[in-house]
């Protein structure tokens, strides 16, 4: 049993819900918690071919953090709370080797925009807004927000953003590239469950191979260029590359198992 999130299964897509409703889906500690718990197990689970994650209730993807669990932090309190949500959550999600999708229902501000932003890309409803307020509580984004804003939308906008506290609708939100689609509300999940399914046909392994070189571009610590070359060369030593090829020249959809 979890109290924030609840979980349900779709043809190989997991969808996670945060559910706390009542609170807009904010951002605590438990929710923290059992999200690291939940993309362990998507890691480990090879039923799990992909993931979406949403809010729950039409107003609100996340609407921030709780505020009410910032009384009281000091510094060394406020750094462990960031370092705890990155390295637990935010980072795990971007770099995990299985599509991880935000379905976008409502507000998605503050520890919000940046759970969207750490999943791998966004679908909108109509209704969802963006935004980094956290300028309006003497605070800075903690969560990644600063560094995917930026890689996301570009310098000027982000910096924009940042220093304002200002939101974006939806169409903006498209229009500056942070998200993929924009729907109407009640098309959300189906879209996004219609892009997830189709990536669910393609060869697993190519997948976690195309996540992790594109992370690379924003890694000053690898040479993406040279890690495309050495995935691209591993893959041919796959079942699903040989399978890939055979089903091409025969003319059939090739039937990929992840080996």
């Amino acid at each position: 049993f979890m109290e924030s999130l609840s979980l349900s299964f779709h043809n190989h897509t997991l969808i996670i819900t945060i559910n706390r409703p009542d609170k807009l889906n904010a951002l605590n500690k438990t929710v923290i918690k059992e999200l690291s718990g939940v993309i362990d197990d998507v890691y480990n689970n090879v039923e799990i071919k992909s993931v979406i994650i949403t809010g729950s209730g039409a107003k609100a993807f996340v609407a921030g953090a709780d505020i009410s669990e910032f009384a009281g932090l000091d510094a060394k309190a406020g750094k462990a709370m960031a370092e705890n949500g990155q390295m637990q959550v935010f980072n795990k999600i971007e770099h995990c080797f299985k599509p991880v999708i935000a379905a976008v229902n409502g507000f998605a501000l503050g520890g919000g925009c940046e759970l969207a932003m750490a999943c791998h890309f966004r679908v909108a409803s109509s209704n969802a807004k963006f935004g980094q307020p956290e300028v309006n509580l003497g605070l800075i984004p903690g969560y990644g927000g600063t560094q995917r804003l930026t890689q996301l939308i570009g310098k000027g906008r982000a910096m924009e953003l940042l220093m304002t506290g200002s939101m974006i609708d939806a169409n903006t939100a498209l229009q500056y590239g942070l998200v993929n689609y924009v729907v109407p509300q009640e098309e959300l999940m189906s879209k996004t469950l219609s892009v997830t399914e189709l990536i669910n046909t393609k060869a697993p392994l190519a997948i976690a191979g195309c996540i992790k070189a594109a992370n690379a571009v924003f890694d000053e610590n690898e040479n993406g260029y040279e890690m495309e070359i050495n995935i691209f060369g591993e893959l041919f030593d796959t079942a699903d590359a040989k399978e890939g090829a055979t089903a091409f020249l025969e003319k059939r959809q090739p039937l990929f198992k992840g080996c």
